[in-house]
């Protein structure tokens, strides 16, 4: 198994917080990733990683795969000045992750607690929520407790924002 999948299911496990996984062909984007899907009930949701116009601030944007995010909209809505989607280079040293694998379970990874998490009010009322594993060849699922329990233990700043 892929070295950044096995890194998610075992802190999930060592953790003690529950999941579902399971593996399909890889998917870089919301349109192939949907061809792969399974019908369980959980929201795929998008996640974004953006940085601010100095470098020195970056964050994970996570919002329901079908809505789609103006970045001028975006600025507006966060109130951090000019953003811009961080580079590949960006997304490894802080998420340890690769451009169509973003998660928020590349978390794990930002072990500074650098990346501020902004999540859209709208999955709130979502019963579970899916996710890649840091990687676009599997996807998690995890119920809407045992997601605010892996944020409170991996410890990154997070907010619900209405987003759209």
């Amino acid at each position: 198994m892929e070295e950044r999948i096995q890194k998610v299911l075992d802190y999930l496990t060592i953790n003690n917080i529950e999941y579902s996984w399971y593996t399909h062909e890889e998917a870089p984007t919301i349109e192939i990733a949907r061809t792969q899907w399974r019908a369980d009930g959980s929201k795929h949701c998008k996640n974004l990683f953006f940085r601010n116009h100095k470098g020195n601030r970056h964050y994970l944007v996570i919002l329901d795969c079908e809505q789609d995010l103006d970045i001028h909209d975006l600025e507006q809505r966060l109130h951090q000045g000019k953003l811009s989607f961080a580079s590949p280079q960006r997304m490894e040293r802080y998420l340890g992750l690769l451009p169509g694998s973003v998660s928020p379970f590349g978390l794990i990874n930002d072990t500074e607690n650098h990346v501020h998490l902004f999540i859209d009010e709208n999955l709130k009322k979502e019963k579970s929520l899916s996710f890649h594993p840091n990687d676009n060849r599997a996807t998690v699922v995890i119920s809407q407790a045992e997601f605010m329990h892996y944020l409170s233990i991996v410890g990154n700043s997070h907010e619900f924002i209405t987003l759209y």
